[in-house]
């Protein structure tokens, strides 16, 4: 036998297999479903029915009756069911509504029918009938064989209860006859349905097999000078194969070049995905159509759209001449012209610094390269970089003066005391201006050790915490101060945890200090909020008060040594918050309003040892933050 007519004769027993497969299922659904809509209908009936013989029972206060005996309220009831003429009517219109439905009755905990739709078995033991969930839960094969078996009657009960103890129970006879009177016809037409399907697959399944298969000669040609590049590649003996077999070694080649094709370039896909993830400038990646292949995430917010709607556009669909941004870019690809780094307006009012280099090679343009950078970030990271320096200078520089203060007040200290001695006996009046020199000259070397202190390099303590829990101790900490000034500390906390790596005591002094500054700045009360947030890799402390404000003349003065607005203020607190933060690779800022109030920001990264790669918290055993939930 030909290996093609193996072949359509395999295929078409496949599809002839599936079709009766699927046939199959579809019977046996049909049938199931039917079942289990009866016992459904069945079951609610049975409810409903229970329901009105609870609820139906009449006033027994003003008989004789005692209510409080149960035995003589269950008498009682057992007598008035059997006349209550509307749940008799209730269970004959269940039978006469339900095709399937062979009887209904209400069955005291004795077995004795108290109503019952045939009237002679009312008084009478009414032996319990198989369940009819043994039909629901059966397989196909055995429903099919419950169903058309010998007549069979299975009850659907639901139990009757009085004062919390069982009083009887609503059972409703389902008929295997009924059942299969209504089942039948829809069997019957699934069954003609399902014959003709397989029978045309048959036909149709040999008739595509048979189609197919014809010109694999042609194919394995087509093939071959595809991998080859020579139409007339196979121009050799072919006697050694078949037309399967031919197509077979051409694909098998193809198969591995394509494969090492796509390792490759998922391989640099990835590559290029996470270097596009992390970076923070948006880069915008054209094509020699100027049609745009890669975008960095930054890009979404710069234009203000997703970057699956800007894959495979070109700049005329992205950008438009209605924006400043849009015609700069529109422009420079017209002109076929560099832009240099020049500061524009984007979505949403935002500024971006904006540069577009053109690629070439061999004087010929092969794409374009377009950069965005927020400028505020820009101008945020000078600044930074520039408080940083001074603050540098400023440290060796107090290091410096401290080291050669330090020396002489130590010695002035050391003579004053002699003095005092010499001068106790003989000048007793002087004693007064020396206290207040020795007062001063201490006041004096407690600056001086406050800069040395502030300028010495800390050994960091690192634990793993949740900034969380950071956070709820220093709301703790600030609440007498709160209380104090009329303060209410909300503290809105995201359920994951933060987990971050600090030294607790200076994290706590770095957050205590801007807490205290925003109760402080509310002396009339207000409120103040505590809250935080995760941020890809970046964890986000924020404290907001609704005080007066900072004045926008110092905003550029606030983190610096001995510089404050408050009478009395050190201007050392803000300070010490900024080198904490620059000790723990993180960040602090602020934004404020005249007469609104301020928010303080604080950004440290998260602690990747307790997340793991999709950001789900996990507590390493033994471990700070693992002491601190258990």
């Amino acid at each position: 036998m030909r290996r093609k007519t193996i072949i359509v004769f395999a295929i078409t027993l496949m599809v002839t297999v599936m079709v009766t497969a699927f046939s199959y299922l579809y019977i046996s659904q049909i049938l199931r479903q039917r079942i289990t809509n009866a016992y459904e209908n069945a079951t609610h009936l049975t409810q409903t029915l229970a329901y009105a013989a609870e609820n139906d029972v009449p006033d027994l206060s003003s008989t004789p009756i005692d209510t409080n005996d149960p035995v003589a309220l269950r008498r009682a009831l057992t007598e008035y069911l059997p006349t209550d003429v509307n749940l008799l009517n209730n269970l004959e219109s269940a039978v006469s509504n339900w095709s399937f439905i062979y009887d209904a009755s209400v069955v005291g905990t004795d077995g004795k029918a108290l109503l019952h739709t045939n009237s002679n078995l009312i008084g009478k033991v009414v032996p319990a009938r198989p369940d009819f969930k043994q039909v629901t839960s059966a397989r196909f094969r055995e429903q099919l064989r419950l169903v058309y078996s010998p007549a069979a009657v299975y009850d659907v009960s639901f139990p009757l209860s009085l004062n919390g103890e069982p009083f009887g129970s609503i059972r409703i006879g389902v008929s295997t006859v009924f059942l299969k009177s209504e089942i039948t016809p829809r069997l019957m037409h699934a069954l003609y349905f399902s014959i003709v399907s397989i029978f045309a697959s048959l036909v149709l399944a040999a008739a595509v097999s048979n189609l197919a298969l014809g010109p694999l000669k042609e194919i394995s040609r087509n093939l071959d000078s595809v991998s080859a590049g020579d139409a007339d590649a196979l121009s050799g003996d072919e006697s050694g194969h078949d037309e399967y077999g031919l197509v077979t070694l051409k694909i098998a080649n193809l198969g591995r070049q394509m494969r090492d094709t796509k390792e490759i370039f998922s391989a640099l896909k990835d590559n290029v995905d996470q270097l596009m993830a992390k970076l923070q400038d948006g880069l915008v990646l054209f094509a020699r159509d100027s049609r745009i292949v890669l975008v960095s995430a930054p890009v979404e917010q710069f234009l203000g759209r997703p970057r699956k709607e800007l894959l495979g556009h070109t700049v005329k669909e992205v950008f438009s001449r209605d924006s400043i941004l849009g015609e700069a870019v529109l422009d420079a690809f017209e002109r076929k012209r560099p832009l240099m780094q020049n500061e524009l307006e984007a979505a949403g009012g935002r500024r971006v610094q904006v540069s577009l280099d053109f690629v070439q090679e061999k004087n010929t343009q092969i794409g374009a390269l377009l950069i965005m950078r927020d400028s505020e970030s820009v101008r945020r990271i000078g600044d930074e970089i520039e408080l940083s320096r001074r603050m540098s200078a400023s440290g060796r520089l107090t290091r410096g003066v401290a080291h050669e203060v330090k020396n002489p007040i130590n010695a002035i200290v050391l003579h004053l005391q002699l003095l005092q001695n010499k001068l106790a006996q003989s000048e007793p009046d002087t004693l007064r201006h020396m206290d207040i020199i020795d007062s001063e000259i201490h006041r004096l070397d407690r600056v001086v050790q406050t800069l040395v202190d502030f300028t010495r390099p800390r050994d960091l303590h690192l634990e793993e915490v949740d900034l969380r829990r950071l956070l709820e101790d220093v709301a703790g900490l600030a609440a007498p101060d709160a209380e104090q000034h009329g303060v209410t500390i909300e503290r809105p906390m995201p359920e994951e945890p933060l987990p971050i790596k600090a030294d607790i005591d200076l994290m706590k002094q770095a957050l205590l200090n801007v807490v205290l500054n925003g109760v402080q700045a509310m002396p009339q009360g207000g409120l103040l909020t505590i809250s935080a947030r995760r941020e890809d890799d970046i964890v986000i402390a924020e404290v907001c008060d609704h005080g007066a404000g900072i004045p926008r003349d110092v905003h550029d003065k606030i983190f610096e040594l001995y510089f404050t607005t408050k009478k009395g203020g050190s201007g050392i607190g803000l300070a010490q918050t900024y080198q904490i933060l620059q000790w723990h690779y993180g960040s602090v800022d602020f934004e404020s309003t005249e007469g609104k109030g301020s928010t303080f920001r604080f950004r440290l990264p998260l602690a990747l040892s307790g997340v793991d790669r999709g950001g789900e918290f996990v507590i390493k055993p033994g471990s700070a933050l693992s002491k601190q939930v258990g």
